[in-house]
């Protein structure tokens, strides 16, 4: 029996300082929800002047250890038909693909959780439920092939006469010689269609097309003779005269250069991927005793274009998501 008044009667001191611990230390989780929700603050009062802690982080660090609260990540995959085997194993009602036709660094990318269709849809709780959090995609980024790369190499650059004849030897398997429908320079219903685009492109240009060996002939036995005819003309009015200097290239006998400018390639785009026929221009620069060769490769950017589409289209038709051009939000 105690004689404190704050022991309550029949209570040893030990047991009521247990009590007295057990209120001060006492802990309280604040939730505004029955069921915690993934998203939902997590708060705990606890003792020392019941300060309020945010275990938010916590909780949802402890439960990721189980299951992520959302899919995130990229996937890098190696070929198309990866990228479309993914897009389909993930994709949802809101999945898009974006087609992104940079010539140095094509890439197509799907957004699996890529934000909803229509005007934003407001909710008082839960604000736009149209929104996503884009975190879960997959790209390809399409190689371009290595006759590609080479050719748009040497594209516009002067070559000496040697590394011009090394660089065709090297690549004479990318040269295509003229049909004779494309020698003869006139289109007609007979043709390819791939013939008369080259012809027509010819016509535009004012080029004529060559083949293969006289390209390697020039290499080796090419030699320019430039002669000077000094021209004068008068005019009877005025009494003035015009002197010019009419240059002309001529071969070793003498013989004014008729040479072709074109050539036709037909190489790849992407690895891997069909070829496509393009026409070369081919110059050649004399200065002095040096003549440079110049190979350039008439717009290739039709050619990219039309490999790119065609990879696109696939991908849309194969997956039957809707494709943007260009890049997405990031």
């Amino acid at each position: 029996m105690t004689d404190n008044p704050n022991i309550p009667a029949g209570e040893n001191p030990a047991e009521t300082m247990r009590k007295v611990m057990e209120e001060i230390g006492h802990t309280d989780a604040l939730s505004f929800a029955e069921h915690h929700k993934p998203g939902e603050p997590f708060l705990v009062s606890v003792p020392k002047g019941r300060d309020v802690k945010d275990f938010t982080e916590a909780m949802h660090a402890v439960a990721e250890r189980v299951k992520p609260f959302h899919r995130k990540g990229t996937a890098r995959l190696e070929t198309l038909a990866s990228l479309i085997d993914w897009a389909n194993r993930f994709q949802g009602g809101s999945s898009a693909l974006f087609a992104n036709p940079d010539m140095t660094a094509p890439s197509l990318t799907c957004i699996a959780d890529y934000h909803g269709a229509g005007a934003p849809e407001i909710d008082d709780d839960f604000g736009d439920i149209t929104a996503r959090h884009c975190h879960h995609r997959g790209t390809y980024r399409f190689p371009l092939s290595d006759e590609w790369k080479t050719w748009m190499t040497v594209s516009g650059n002067p070559l000496d006469k040697d590394e011009m004849g090394e660089f065709i030897e090297a690549n004479a398997k990318d040269v295509m010689d003229p049909t004779p429908g494309i020698i003869d320079g006139k289109e007609n219903d007979t043709l390819q269609p791939w013939e008369n685009r080259l012809i027509r492109t010819a016509r535009q240009i004012e080029g004529r097309f060559g083949q293969l060996h006289q390209l390697l002939t020039m290499s080796k036995r090419f030699q320019v003779y430039e002669t000077s005819d000094l021209k004068v003309a008068t005019n009877r009015d005025t009494g003035e005269a015009e002197i010019q200097f009419l240059n002309e290239h001529k071969d070793a006998d003498g013989k004014p250069l008729n040479i072709p400018n074109l050539i036709i390639i037909t190489i790849p785009v992407f690895r891997g991927g069909a070829p496509y026929r393009m026409p070369v221009r081919f110059r050649y620069r004399k200065s002095g005793a040096t003549v440079k060769f110049i190979l350039t490769v008439y717009n290739p950017e039709k050619a990219f274009e039309a490999a790119f589409e065609e990879a696109a289209d696939m991908a849309r038709e194969q997956t039957s998501l809707p494709l943007f051009y260009g890049t997405p939000e990031s």
